[in-house]
């Protein structure tokens, strides 16, 4: 399927590793223009060597608004334009609801939701200036399945789920398409480090309990991020032309909620 986003300038934050990193790669292999913005320097060099396209990158802490600012000028400066954005920069912390301070639930909301807010205020001109624009965000399914153990991260996600649909209620007669897609397990970088963590605590290795936690889900595995890239991709692209305000969720049928 042609994508229809050849030519198009995209900005992809938390660009540098894991779902937005494949984002980058599916974005340049499709034949966008990319912006990747992310704090890690050396990993945007490392991006830069391994990736062929049109690519610039921005380092830039999207929990400032200088930062975000940043970000955004990089690419008008580069392509002239900004058609699309993918917000997945951060990943929230976790901690026991008795133990978790209000600053752990606001430093989540600083990176996630404030980050994603401040982003999307500033491409939706470029955007409506053409009559055509996509926003992609992403937040974990995490944002409808609060446990005790996750509620930072939880409610970044769920800030975010209702961020898309007051967005989405603003931009759509601007010709600005707002989604959502939500990952479950995937096997980022950071999820792996996670497992192999755990693992040195139990005395186990760390294929042991991805093996266990993915033969869980319906799916029978966890996601891996070029499968979360390639959805993301395609509701930012032209051929996803009526779809509006919804979440995708990618956990491998883990969610029982209907719809």
């Amino acid at each position: 399927m042609d994508l229809g986003i050849t030519g198009r300038a995209a900005i992809v934050t938390g660009g540098s590793k894991g779902i937005g990193r494949a984002c980058v790669e599916t974005l340049l292999s499709e034949g966008a223009d990319v912006c990747a913005v992310s704090r890690d320097v050396w990993l945007l060099d490392d991006l830069v060597t391994s990736s062929a396209g049109h690519l610039v990158t921005a380092s830039c802490d999207l929990t400032t608004v200088e930062g975000c600012d940043r970000a955004v000028q990089t690419c008008l400066d580069a392509f002239d334009q900004i058609d699309i954005l993918i917000n997945c920069a951060g990943s929230a912390g976790m901690g026991n609801v008795l133990e978790i301070s209000a600053n752990d639930v606001d430093r989540a909301l600083l990176l996630k939701f404030h980050g994603y807010l401040r982003m999307a205020q500033r491409v939706a001109p470029s955007m409506a200036e053409r009559g055509w624009g996509r926003i992609v965000n992403i937040a974990g399914s995490a944002g409808t399945s609060p446990t005790a153990n996750n509620l930072p991260t939880s409610l970044a996600n769920i800030a975010v789920h209702n961020l898309t649909r007051a967005l989405s209620d603003e931009l759509t007669p601007s010709g600005i398409q707002v989604n959502l897609v939500a990952p479950g397990l995937t096997l980022t970088d950071r999820a792996v480090t996670l497992f192999t963590d755990a693992a040195r605590q139990q005395g186990r290795t760390p294929q042991e309990l991805i093996d266990e936690v993915g033969t869980a889900l319906p799916a029978g595995r966890p996601a891996n991020p070029a499968e979360v890239a390639r959805v993301a991709c395609f509701l930012a692209s032209d051929a996803c032309s009526y779809v509006q305000a919804s979440a995708l969720y990618m956990d491998g049928g883990a969610r029982r909620a209907t719809p």
